[in-house]
């Protein structure tokens, strides 16, 4: 079977005076059955290429599916008279979500069993469930495209029934004010930007509902929020760089809104409450690793916010938790992951203890008040997520639920774990990798290794643990995460010096990183894969144009590969809110730096490495048009007989397929691909 083969239509793009020939540009016609046409002859050569891994595929699905408990739930937690969990049943692809009165022995009333509403649908994803203050009603939001577009609806929890509120384009959250009666919730605009804030009022048509506030920059988004306290809804408008709170009393929506602090190119806060002040995390006077401040709520104004938490400039707070006696901080330093507990009583101040040499650890749901109980997460590459529960005054551990690995075939002490520094270009830089492989992989140019990156958003993969990963783990491979520069694993500037003019950093990190783990014979090119999604698939989109003989394959998750075509268009989903990250190429200065290292337009004719590339065709965050010109491109100028496969999932988005365990059939796939080029050498 030949590769499919694109027509070419010739457009020019026209900006600043520099012109782009596109000929795959009409691609982007969704409704064009010639485009149909396109992408379904691909997904049929994918699965011509991919026919001899059929078995493999099926026996990677069932292995991964079978480490999973297929009745598990989740750890109950406490709020508002009721313990709530969320569990699933064996069989079934979707969670039921449900709660017992007071007492866990008490009988299970169903809050929404997801599996129902799914029954039919090619993809169903559930956005939110909330209940309202009085028990009595829950609001539940749903996508059936996966758009992340969801519509809003309302259940009585007492009789059953689906109440006839529906809320359509939404972006799945609701809010209950305490009057049990009265919800916030937010509209997305046509380029799917979170815009406005409204309220609706239970039984009366959407069409009524009251307009709270509409986010007229369209560089900024909004959301909405209830304080833990319970007192107090807040709308949060922001950018990336820029943010503006206003809030009211969660028992008077027709209340003025209150700013706490316009906004400000540059200051980025965020707020919670206390007593009667409002503790607020930011960067305000230059603090670029993060500090905390309160201020009363009568006086909430940044001129008097005072320092409860100053900046340190070795330390980026990323986020604190407020108790009645003690405020837990949760701290990043060496790129580490810490949890601090402070005594408001003693001041006396202490870290929680971990040993792994790369791990994650987070503050996890802790909805009380006057409690000396923190929980907390922790996992690392080597230990399944687990969630603690440690006595801030006694200061004891307790383990309450560790994610289960069935099959017996996992033993923590069978995976050796590593952070090491990788040089970089620059002779100064020190590019952190955690990597990990069984104890008896040995490492050589012979050992395949899967290099994973992100390093944008200032979004940090953290070491964690993955059911999944066992089966390259198992087969012989190392896998290994680069920190590279755009995400904040070294703090905000390990940020700032991965965005905008600065963007390239971040390719050539994961080069460094690539080339380092060679020289120091954990692997060499020809064993050498890369592996990311979104803005990680830009990422390896750019790296195979800088050095496409550095990897033997790249698997690209649906890939923001057309960096220029789509931050001149306004209309994507996204695009401006974009500018702070990217750079706006409406000025020449940013157009032409992206156009140096945009993947799509620096496609040559020459050899690439082989190549998987995947996209949901509903996809609204990168459009399926992306990949899909990419491919087309590459079909046409690449000089190499390697594989090139593209395959659209035709009823899912952005986050893949929906179900509990459709989604590992994509990761079958991925590891089916890498196994299958690392054996045909």
């Amino acid at each position: 079977m030949k590769a499919p083969k694109a027509k070419k239509i010739e457009k020019i793009l026209e900006t600043h005076g520099d012109k782009r020939t596109d000929n795959y540009f009409w691609l982007n016609e969704r409704e064009n059955p010639e485009v149909i046409q396109y992408i379904e002859e691909e997904n049929a050569y994918e699965e011509f290429i991919m026919k001899d891994t059929e078995e493999l595929q099926e026996a990677l699905f069932e292995e991964m599916k079978a480490r999973y408990k297929k009745d598990d739930e989740s750890l109950p937690y406490f709020f508002n008279e009721y313990w709530y969990i969320v569990r699933y049943e064996e069989g079934k692809e979707y969670p039921i979500f449900c709660r017992k009165h007071k007492s866990l022995d008490n009988q299970e009333e169903i809050v929404l069993d997801v599996n129902t509403l799914a029954e039919g649908q090619d993809f169903f994803e559930v956005g939110s469930v909330a209940v309202s203050p009085g028990n009595t009603l829950a609001s539940f939001s749903a996508d059936n495209v996966g758009r992340r577009i969801y519509t809003l609806q309302f259940k009585n929890l007492e009789t059953g029934e689906i109440l006839p509120d529906s809320i359509p384009n939404t972006t799945g959250k609701a809010v209950w004010a305490n009057d049990n009666k009265h919800v916030f919730y937010i509209r997305k605009d046509q380029s799917l930007r979170a815009f406005q804030v409204y309220r609706h009022e239970l039984g009366t048509d959407s069409s009524e509902d009251i307009l709270i506030f509409h986010e007229e920059d369209d560089t900024f988004d909004v959301n909405v929020f209830k304080t833990k306290s319970l007192q107090y809804i807040f709308i949060a408008s922001s950018s990336t760089i820029s943010d503006e709170h206003r809030f009211i009393p969660s028992d008077n929506v027709f209340a003025e809104w209150t700013i706490i602090q316009p906004r400000i190119d540059d200051l980025e806060y965020s707020v919670e409450h206390y007593e009667d002040e409002f503790y607020i995390i930011t960067n305000a006077d230059d603090a670029i690793n993060f500090k905390i401040v309160k201020t009363k709520i009568s006086k909430c104004g940044m001129e008097n916010w005072t320092d409860v938490i100053p900046h340190r400039a070795e330390v980026l707070l990323e986020g604190f938790e407020i108790f009645k006696d003690y405020l837990v901080l949760e701290e990043r330093e060496s790129g580490l992951l810490q949890i601090k507990i402070i005594d408001e009583k003693t001041q006396e101040s202490y870290y929680l203890p971990f040993s792994d040499p790369t791990y994650t650890t987070y503050i996890g749901v802790n909805l009380e008040f006057d409690t000396e109980i923190l929980r907390y997460g922790y996992t690392s590459l080597t230990q399944p997520s687990s969630t603690y529960e440690y006595n801030m005054k006694e200061k004891t551990t307790k383990l309450l639920k560790q994610q289960e690995v069935l099959g017996g075939n996992f033993f923590p002490e069978n995976y050796i774990s590593e952070r090491i520094w990788a040089d970089s270009r620059d002779g100064e830089t020190k590019i952190p990798i955690s990597l990990v492989y069984h104890k008896d992989t040995k490492k050589s140019a012979d050992t395949p290794l899967l290099l994973y990156g992100y390093g944008s958003y200032g979004h940090t993969v953290d070491a964690s643990f993955s059911n999944v990963r066992l089966s390259i783990l198992d087969r012989g491979f190392i896998y290994a995460i680069a920190h590279i520069r755009g995400g904040e694993y070294l703090g905000r500037e390990w940020y700032e010096d991965g965005k905008m003019l600065f963007k390239k950093n971040t390719f050539f990190d994961f080069i460094d990183a690539g080339k380092y783990l060679i020289k120091e014979n954990y692997t060499s090119s020809r064993h050498m894969y890369a592996m990311g999604g979104s803005a990680g698939g830009l990422l390896v989109g750019a790296v195979v144009n800088y050095e496409p003989q550095l990897f033997h394959g790249i698997v690209a998750q649906v890939p923001f590969v057309d960096v220029v075509t789509t931050m001149l268009d306004d209309t994507i989903p996204l695009t401006t809110g974009e500018y702070d990250e990217w750079g706006n190429p409406n000025d020449k200065e940013y157009y032409h730096y992206m156009k140096e290292y945009s993947p799509y337009d620096n496609v040559e004719a020459k050899d690439y490495p082989h190549m998987l590339i995947t996209t949901g065709f509903h996809d609204s965050q990168v459009q399926y048009w992306e990949p899909a010109k990419w491919t087309a491109k590459l079909r046409e100028l690449k000089t190499d007989d390697n594989i090139l496969v593209f395959k659209t999932d035709m009823s899912s988005g952005h986050g893949g397929a929906s179900g509990r365990f459709e989604s590992l059939k994509e990761d079958a796939l991925e590891y089916a691909f890498l196994l299958k080029i690392n054996d045909n050498l």
